[in-house]
């Protein structure tokens, strides 16, 4: 994470969603918010391990946690998805400059007719 405005690395972002699970996770709570354990009882895999995944949702900015009483009540947030959306437009603002410059660029040549 930076240190200046607390958003996620796009290289962060873009790892968490590297894991089905993950995604999956990110899926569930696009529908709702949920706990822990309604999550493990959705995902083919272990209450701690939909904990761990949950933790590193949270350091890459996609998912924020809330406590209920002994309940931790999981969320979604937009600070993930929008440094993966700027990554991406960067990217693809990037290459769109380098194409547009390459195509002023280039002089056809006569056996291209």
């Amino acid at each position: 994470m930076r240190a200046d405005a607390g958003a996620p690395e796009p290289g962060d972002a873009l790892d968490a969603l590297a894991d089905a699970n993950r995604r999956e996770i990110l899926r569930l709570l696009g529908e709702r918010e949920r706990a822990v354990h309604e999550l493990a009882s959705e995902l083919p895999i272990s209450r701690p391990a939909v904990s761990r995944h949950l933790r590193l949702l949270m350091r890459t900015g996609f998912v924020t946690e809330e406590r209920a009483g002994t309940r931790h009540i999981f969320r979604l947030t937009d600070a993930g998805p929008q440094a993966v959306q700027a990554y991406l437009e960067q990217l693809w603002s990037d290459a769109s400059t380098r194409f547009r410059m390459f195509a002023e660029n280039t002089t056809p040549r006569a056996d291209d007719d």
